[in-house]
């Protein structure tokens, strides 16, 4: 089903390149409380075995931790970051569905941040600056971010636009372009800093 969903969203000739999840560790996160609530209630269950209507009141109560558990798996499960020939989609929600999708030709810039843990064990932060409305789509903890932020950049490439988010073959409209990036910047989106040096960049290309 899952796959038959994405497959549906995809668009004519349209291809998925890569699909991750957020890693392990928010999976860990998110059912460490529940498996802990399930051990100690089973240790519970084992030493009052010999009293029936306990017994039978705690397997009750076992089955709240263990639907929790299943949620947050599915959840978790659900929640997909995909890189298409076209577009970076994501999706969560398990019987409700959340699609956000940003085209690979909107995308200004890509930035990836990982901590020191998240260099050894893999995951880490991906922001992609947009010219949509969106403005700003943020990945956090997703696994593999080198791999998803190379697979995206190079689907771009591909269709022709450079990492400034404008068409190679085309003609630039770097002053819309600096118009766009003054906006973000009155909106707190990129630092003074920043913006100076995407402006710069853009200025050279003239």
């Amino acid at each position: 089903m899952k796959n038959n969903y994405i497959q549906n969203m995809l668009g004519e000739n349209e291809k998925v390149l890569l699909v991750t999840r957020q890693h392990w560790f928010v999976l860990f996160g998110m059912i460490l409380a529940e498996v802990l609530l399930i051990l100690v209630l089973l240790a519970a269950l084992i030493t009052a075995t010999v009293f029936y209507p306990i017994a039978a009141i705690g397997f009750i109560i076992l089955i709240v931790p263990l639907v929790g558990m299943v949620r947050d798996i599915l959840i978790w499960y659900n929640r997909q970051y995909i890189v298409t020939n076209r577009r970076v989609i994501q999706v969560s929600g398990f019987i409700n569905k959340n699609v956000v999708d940003s085209s690979l030709e909107k995308v200004n810039d890509v930035k990836m941040s990982q901590s020191f843990f998240g260099r050894i064990f893999d995951f880490g932060n991906v922001e992609i600056l947009t010219a949509s409305e969106l403005g700003v789509n943020i990945f956090q903890r997703i696994g593999d971010p080198v791999h998803f932020k190379t697979a995206m950049l190079n689907a771009k490439e591909k269709l022709g636009y450079g990492e400034n988010g404008f068409h190679t073959q085309e003609s630039t409209d770097i002053p819309g372009m600096i118009a766009r990036l003054d906006e973000l910047r009155k909106q707190g989106v990129l630092t003074e800093e920043e913006f100076k040096t995407k402006k710069a960049t853009l200025l050279a290309k003239m």
